[in-house]
C-alpha cells in the first residue's frame, strides 16, 4: 500500500468521478484508476460501486473514508513538521569554544546580530582538536580555535590577535612593576604547555624569548591554566604566558598579571569552518570575522584593568 493510493481514493471519494479526480491530481485517468483497482487487490475489498453511470462509494469505502483522511493529515503534519526542522537546522549556528573566550564571544555576537538575523546559536565548550574534529565532521558549523597554522580541509577566518600577558607571583619583586619587558623575566623559569600539546604557543613564546635576547629556562610544562596559576601561587615560582581573554577568570590574590610594553607577544584566534561550508553562511562569517577583527584591533584592549595590579 502507497499514500498515493491513499490520496487517489479520498480524491475520487470526494468527486464521484474518476475523471475529475485526474484532473485534479493532474494525472491521466487511467493511472488512477489503476491505483484505486490495486489498493482494492491489496485490501480485498471494493471501495467504489462502478456498476451504474455514477461512481459511488461501498460500504466498505465509506467507513475507511475517514481513516484515510486521517492518514493524508498525518502525512501532512509529518511533511510540515520535517521543513520546520529542516529550517531551523539552517537558522541554527553549531559552535565550538574554548572556556575562556569572554567578552571576546559577545563581539563575535554583537558583530553578528546585524547580519545573522534569527540565528539560533548551540554552544560546546571542547578542546581544541576536538573542535577541528567535530567541524571536519559536519556535527559544529564552525569553532574558535588558537595555536594553530593549518588545518587540513578547513578554512581558517583570521578574529583577532590576542597580546599574551604575563602571570607571576606577587610576591615577586617584578609584580610591583606597571609593565614588563620580556627580558625582566629571563632569571625565572617558564611555564608554558610543551610543544606536542601547543606547538604554536610553545614556539611563539620561546622565539619571542630568544629575540629578547635570552634562552628561558623551561619548568614543568603548563598544564590547566588555574592548576599552573595556583602552583605559581603557592611558591613554585616562575612565570606562565595568559591569553587576555582568560584574565577575568584570576581570582587569586596570589598571582599578578602585567602586559609586556615593546613588541608584544601575539597569538592569532581563528574561526574554522569547513571548506565546503554553504557560501551564505560563508559570507556572513567571514563578514562577521572581519568586523570582530577591526572592532578588536581598533580597541586595542588587552586585559581589564582590574586584572592588571592585584597589589592591592
Amino acid at each position: 500500500m502507497e499514500l498515493r493510493q491513499i490520496q487517489y481514493f479520498v480524491t475520487v471519494a470526494d468527486e464521484l468521478h474518476f475523471g475529475r479526480a485526474a484532473e485534479r491530481l493532474h494525472i491521466g485517468q487511467p493511472a488512477v484508476s489503476q491505483q484505486v483497482r490495486r489498493l482494492e487487490r491489496e485490501l480485498r475489498i471494493q471501495l467504489f460501486d462502478r456498476s451504474s453511470r455514477n461512481v459511488t462509494l461501498t460500504p466498505a469505502g465509506e467507513a475507511l473514508l475517514p481513516e484515510a483522511r486521517e492518514l493524508l493529515k498525518a502525512r501532512e503534519a509529518f511533511a510540515a513538521k520535517a521543513q520546520h526542522l529542516a529550517v531551523e537546522s539552517e537558522a541554527t549556528l553549531r559552535v565550538g569554544i574554548s572556556s575562556a573566550l569572554g567578552q571576546r564571544l559577545d563581539d563575535f555576537l554583537d558583530a553578528l546580530t546585524d547580519r545573522g538575523a534569527g540565528t539560533r546559536f548551540e554552544f560546546q565548550t571542547l578542546d581544541a582538536h576536538a573542535r577541528l574534529e567535530e567541524v571536519r565532521a559536519g556535527r559544529l558549523d564552525a569553532a574558535f580555535v588558537r595555536g594553530i597554522d593549518t588545518a587540513p580541509g578547513l578554512r581558517l577566518l583570521t578574529l583577532w590577535y590576542d597580546p599574551l600577558v604575563v602571570a607571576l607571583p606577587t610576591s615577586h619583586p617584578l609584580a610591583e612593576r606597571g609593565s614588563l619587558d620580556l627580558a625582566d623575566l629571563a632569571a625565572l623559569p617558564l611555564r608554558v604547555a610543551s610543544r606536542n600539546e601547543n606547538p604554536v604557543l610553545f614556539d611563539t613564546v620561546l622565539s619571542a624569548c630568544r629575540k629578547a635576547g635570552f634562552e628561558p629556562a623551561l619548568g614543568p610544562p603548563s598544564t590547566r591554566l588555574q592548576d599552573t596559576l595556583a602552583e605559581i601561587g603557592a611558591g613554585s615560582g616562575g612565570w606562565t604566558p595568559v591569553y587576555p581573554t582568560a584574565a577575568g577568570t584570576i581570582s587569586s590574590r596570589r598571582i599578578a598579571l602585567l602586559p609586556l610594553h615593546g613588541e608584544p607577544i601575539t597569538i592569532r584566534m581563528f574561526l574554522a569552518l569547513r571548506e565546503s561550508a554553504d557560501p551564505e553562511r560563508l559570507e556572513l562569517l567571514t563578514a562577521t570575522s572581519a568586523q570582530v577583527r577591526r572592532k578588536v584591533a581598533k580597541e586595542g584592549r588587552h586585559i581589564p584593568p582590574s586584572k592588571i595590579d592585584r597589589r592591592h
